[in-house]
């Protein structure tokens, strides 16, 4: 069972302490799975899968102590394991395993005040979940709009002939096979083509696309600018 050494406190000691559990749950799903397989065996009393703060994972027996020092995992992960298809059983785990993360993480910040609680929220869902890392889905994410209130979202891109072209999206949309429609934006910055699964802000003043990392935005930053100017942009001199 996970043990703490000492309880992280602030946004980004919790994130640091979400990533690296979630880390270790992903290796026991995907690059360990042969031995998470095995060591799940139903023949075992009620076994529980940690991660831990250090990157690594355990199938062990839940905590004695009640309540117990943690937000607890889903029991009884080995019982089910005979009776559905590998791929269904570890995917159902995947899900009970986002699940914990999540408790732990908000466990860790119950003193957060609402506006840490939405910054570390926002970048745990800058990170793809363990259900899509092991199902290998990969959400499309909308790319970033500065319109604030709209509940529509604006793909904006030129084409050949120098127009602009401009395609609605959703802004719930979650999963949609749109590659295609994205495939020739390329950032302003570093050249690279459009990916999903990564973070991109839109220039309101040349329309251009950058990945966040390349004008160092983040998600969270993103979100408190009304609107926002690529390095380029900000450094025109305003014409009289």
């Amino acid at each position: 069972m996970a043990t703490i050494s000492s309880s992280p406190r602030t946004v980004e000691e919790i994130f640091k302490d979400y990533s690296a559990r979630r880390s270790g749950i992903v290796r026991a799903l995907t690059y360990d799975v042969d031995e998470f397989y095995s060591t799940c065996d139903p023949e075992k009393e009620n076994l529980c899968l940690y991660g831990h703060p250090n990157e690594t994972w355990e199938v062990t027996l839940p905590a004695e102590e009640v309540p117990p020092e943690l937000p607890e995992p889903a029991l009884g992960i080995n019982f089910a394991r005979d009776g559905m298809h590998r791929r269904d059983w570890l995917s159902l785990i995947a899900v009970h395993t986002d699940s914990w993360l999540l408790a732990v993480a908000f466990y860790f910040g119950a003193r957060l005040n609402r506006n840490e609680r939405k910054r570390l929220f926002s970048l745990i869902n800058d990170l793809p979940t363990v259900f899509e890392v092991v199902t290998e889905r990969k959400p499309i994410k909308d790319k970033p709009n500065m319109d604030g209130g709209n509940k529509s979202k604006t793909s904006t891109k030129r084409s050949s002939d120098g127009q602009v072209k401009s395609t609605p999206r959703p802004y719930d949309e979650s999963y949609v096979e749109d590659e295609e429609e994205h495939g020739e934006t390329l950032c302003g910055s570093c050249g690279g083509n459009y990916s999903g699964d990564e973070f991109w802000i839109g220039c309101d003043i040349c329309e251009r696309w950058y990945h966040g990392k390349c004008v160092k935005i983040t998600p969270a930053k993103a979100e408190s600018i009304k609107q926002y100017k690529c390095p380029s942009c900000s450094a025109k001199k305003v014409r009289p």
